[in-house]
């Protein structure tokens, strides 16, 4: 037994050496365009999951009628989500491309069919745009906006996946910013070189 623990210490130690040395002499490489390990991707994945999961278990899920949070969500989520999430039928915008982890494209997910699974990802949705996450590009909204308002936006980004870009259009030219909350935009109108600027193509999705 002796010998166990003292081999286990051993390698430990040995990790830890290791592990002092590729932090303190650069050897991982922090920049966004250079990919993590698989092994440390699925570990920061795994962490992450189980982390969101242990905490939006506890919320409850309110009721909220489809035309208060397609208002409430949509122009919120146009205004605040679609220059790193997208929108339907919209251009891959700069900050987009330059994230990393890249940011989900909901209107690209399929939606969701069983009942529980809905309520666990509204959960999640809900959870993930109030507290945003750590060492990612995706902040904590709660600290300006009510739990109305997110779990509205929680709701309605699950509607995307069923939403083609002229449902989009409509409704968000239908609601604009109907709650009369409002955002700064930062329309990023620098001229590149070939004459495209790749943030948003339609004003009215910027």
């Amino acid at each position: 037994m002796k010998a166990i623990l003292k081999t286990i210490s051993g390698f430990m130690l040995v990790a830890a050496i290791a592990a002092g040395y590729v932090m303190s002499a650069g050897v991982y490489n922090i920049a966004a365009t250079d990919k993590h390990w698989l092994i440390t991707e699925k570990l920061i994945e795994w962490m992450r999951n189980n982390s969101i999961a242990a905490r939006a278990d506890a919320l409850e899920v309110p009721i909220m009628e489809e035309t208060e949070y397609l208002a409430t969500g949509a122009a919120h989520y146009d205004a605040m989500c679609t220059i790193c999430h997208l929108a339907p039928g919209q251009e891959l915008t700069e900050l987009a491309q330059g994230l990393y982890p890249q940011a989900p494209l909901f209107h690209q997910r399929k939606s969701l069919t069983d009942t529980d699974a809905i309520e666990n990802q509204a959960k999640t949705y809900f959870w993930v745009i109030k507290n945003g996450i750590k060492m990612t590009a995706m902040p904590a909204w709660g600290l300006t906006h009510d739990d109305e308002t997110i779990w509205a936006m929680a709701f309605f980004i699950q509607q995307l996946g069923n939403m083609s870009a002229d449902e989009y259009h409509k409704l968000i030219s239908k609601h604009g910013d109907s709650d009369g909350h409002e955002h700064q935009h930062d329309h990023h109108n620098h001229n590149h070189q070939d004459g495209y600027d790749s943030h948003h193509q339609d004003k009215d999705i910027d």
